[in-house]
């Protein structure tokens, strides 16, 4: 049993926010033909896409000729708009979960998903993470690394992640909203450079805010392995250990709280996947692929049968530690 926990889905179309609030920053998508698509931002374009992303047949035919038994689906991360009012940003959220949850329904065995939720208002991203579980019946939700320059250690997002831990919800953090993105302008950097970069933020916010210390049930899960953390966190130890600010919130060494975490294995190098099982346990690693995007594995778990660890580790990662991990979700209702 293959399981990606980390593949994108969008439907083949949304309502135009842009024109309905007059606001350009809300993502379209331009369709070119049956089979391709390119969304946009503004007059920008934001990424070419081909069916695999919006047409479940195609997206199914993938996973068979790559020996995908299961994909847990998530929207792409310029669908948060976390920057607009909140009430727009949740239309937008329950536009997606509802089309995430008609897939999932749709491919039963086949599909799970994590939705997308307006964490720029806790409230209302409590409710929306709500219905995903409950009603909609998907296995947690997908946030982004900050909510428009927001940390997540900020103390308003405590409740949303206790709920979330009620719930036994998944929560999918993904890189987004790059922290001073003209750096990253060239050279693709904002892919190679800032999303590791800023993913490592997000762990070290949970980690040193203390909110995976107060919230020790959250089950949270970082894509791409956790960004430049498994190479960073004998640093990350060290300042916490020679600064007592670096302790305030966090009592207990960072490594120690790290491997409660878990990441998908998008490292796209065998031995950055050792380091990281190294780091974190076989345990902690799931298959991710980053589907269907041109950064991610073209067939998903190959580094893991490439690298040196051991069968038990590669059957642990390619599908058993998903299983007991989406199987927490027992909470919806």
């Amino acid at each position: 049993m293959r399981i990606d926990v980390h593949s994108h889905v969008l439907p083949a179309e949304w309502p135009d926010l842009a024109e309905r609030y007059g606001d350009p920053r809300w993502p379209r998508l331009e369709r070119a033909d049956g089979c391709s698509a390119r969304i946009m931002v503004g007059e920008r374009p934001f990424r070419d896409v081909d069916e695999r992303l919006f047409d479940a047949g195609a997206r199914a035919a993938a996973m068979e000729r790559t020996g995908v038994d299961r994909q847990v689906l998530s929207t792409v991360p310029v669908m948060f708009s976390y920057w607009a009012e909140p009430r727009r940003t949740r239309e937008m959220a329950r536009y997606l979960n509802e089309h995430l949850a008609g897939v999932v329904a749709a491919g039963p065995g086949l599909f799970d998903g994590f939705g997308t939720v307006p964490l720029n208002d806790t409230g209302l991203a409590i409710e929306e993470l709500e219905r995903c579980v409950g009603e909609l019946g998907l296995a947690g939700v997908e946030i982004g690394t900050n909510v428009g320059g927001t940390e997540l250690d900020a103390p308003r997002l405590v409740p949303f992640f206790r709920r979330a831990a009620e719930l036994g919800a998944v929560v999918f953090v993904h890189p987004w909203q790059m922290t001073r993105p003209e750096r990253l302008a060239d050279y693709y950097f904002l892919y190679t450079v800032g999303m590791p970069a800023e993913t490592a933020y997000a762990v070290g916010a949970l980690l040193f805010g203390g909110v995976l210390e107060a919230v020790p049930d959250l089950q949270v899960l970082f894509a791409h392995g956790g960004g430049s953390v498994p190479f960073t966190i004998g640093r990350m130890e060290r300042g916490w250990e020679v600064w007592p600010a670096a302790r305030e919130h966090l009592h207990e060494p960072p490594r120690e709280q790290l491997r409660r975490c878990h990441f998908d294995s998008v490292v796209w190098d065998e031995a950055s996947l050792e380091l990281l099982v190294r780091r974190v346990g076989a345990e902690r690693v799931l298959l991710g692929s980053d589907f269907p995007f041109i950064m991610g594995e073209d067939r998903p778990g190959e580094l893991v049968e490439r690298s040196a660890l051991s069968s038990a580790e590669k059957e642990l990662i390619l599908g058993a530690n998903a299983e007991r991990l989406l199987g927490t979700v027992g909470a919806r209702s």
